[in-house]
């Protein structure tokens, strides 16, 4: 069989939601059950590309599973080529935009294409877009959330220790600019001084509030500050970036590559994070990086470590890779972490196979 000549065949969808342990606690939300939509993409050859979804809100899978058996619907008999596909499908649900659950939706095909077609090749994701196997630098962002100092200044040292971890990331936004002073001093006195410490506010300040918060920050030697107001106040951004030595961290917000290249032109950010659910699964993060690398911005990842890695072998500008461990209980083998590094596996795709007994026990009523 000749990898450049698969068939579409159909969409498998279930809706799982997990418990998370160290539940989200951010100055807009607080998450303790995590929502996957596990996507198997099936061919009439027989190979199966996979991808999950993980869209915060329980609610919001009864209308992304839909949308992608619409998808199925539409793409069946079609030949596996990701990138005819993602386009094909972001002007398929043209009339309702392409941002917001649009674009999750052709994002979670598009990532389920690309492994298809690795596997089918008999690749590694990242080789089969003209890299090498290898592992990527990250940094753990699986809790230090909205709690008290010394709590948090515990929890940082299990996560260092999860998987050698030269990187942490803090959540900020406290009712008071000091509790959230003293929770990074008590974080830093712990870990030391070696280790790159990221915050993130969630966008839960006013540009007020942010002008003097981030002032605050910015002789602490953070690594970034990331996301203090909302998303798409770029105007705000850009005052930002102008008066901060710290540099800001933006793009886990950014719909498409597009969102990315405004973002750039208006000089809002210093760093880009997409999120390969709104960016555009694999097709769009490639594009958002030719986008960064001619600019020569770094370029993180938000959530999905495992595409995440495979892509980041690829990125021009790669910086960091977010590592959280959320999707980990419904994986047959997770990636392994050491010494902060992400190994990618030697394994046709991107390397996901599902642990039906975890996807069973945790199928959501929706």
């Amino acid at each position: 069989m000749r990898f450049e000549s698969l068939t579409f065949k159909s969409i498998k969808t279930r809706p799982v939601v997990l418990k998370l342990k160290r539940p989200v606690a951010a100055r807009i939300a607080t998450i303790t059950d995590w929502p996957i939509i596990v996507i198997d993409l099936q061919t009439e050859e027989g190979i199966v590309g996979r991808s999950y979804l993980e869209p915060y809100v329980t609610k919001s899978m009864k209308y992304l599973i839909p949308a992608l058996h619409d998808f199925g619907d539409l793409l069946k008999g079609r030949r596996i080529t990701p990138v005819e596909l993602y386009d094909l499908a972001r002007k398929f649900l043209h009339f309702v935009g392409y941002q917001g659950l649009s674009m999750i939706a052709a994002s979670g095909l598009d990532m389920a294409a690309w492994d298809a077609l690795a596997k089918a090749a008999k690749m590694p994701l990242c080789v089969l877009l003209g890299g090498s196997v290898g592992s990527v630098k990250a940094y753990n962002s699986n809790g230090l959330w909205l709690r008290k100092p010394e709590a948090v200044a515990d929890e940082a040292i299990e996560l260092r220790d999860e998987g050698g971890f030269t990187g942490l990331k803090l959540r900020l936004g406290r009712e008071r600019a000091e509790d959230d002073l003293a929770t990074i001093k008590a974080v830093r006195k712990t870990v030391g001084d070696d280790m790159h410490l990221m915050v993130d506010f969630n966008q839960g300040l006013n540009l007020a509030e942010a002008l003097q918060r981030c002032h605050m920050l910015d002789d602490l030697g953070l690594a970034w500050i990331e996301e203090p107001i909302v998303y798409d106040n770029l105007d705000g951004f850009a005052q930002l970036t102008a008066e901060l030595k710290t540099p800001i961290q933006i793009g886990e917000n950014f719909y498409g590559p597009r969102d990315l290249h405004n973002a750039l032109q208006r000089k809002a950010c210093d760093f880009v994070m997409p999120d390969f659910m709104r960016i555009g699964g694999v097709t769009g993060w490639l594009r958002a990086a030719a986008i960064a690398g001619a600019a020569g911005i770094p370029m993180s990842t938000h959530l999905y470590p495992e595409v995440a890695a495979h892509v980041m072998r690829v990125t021009e500008t790669a910086h960091w890779l977010e590592w959280q461990d959320w999707a980990d209980p419904i994986l047959q083998k997770p990636y392994d972490i050491k010494d902060g590094l992400l190994h990618i596996p030697d394994a046709p795709g991107v390397g996901l196979e599902w642990n039906e007994d975890a996807v069973a026990a945790n199928l959501a009523d929706i």
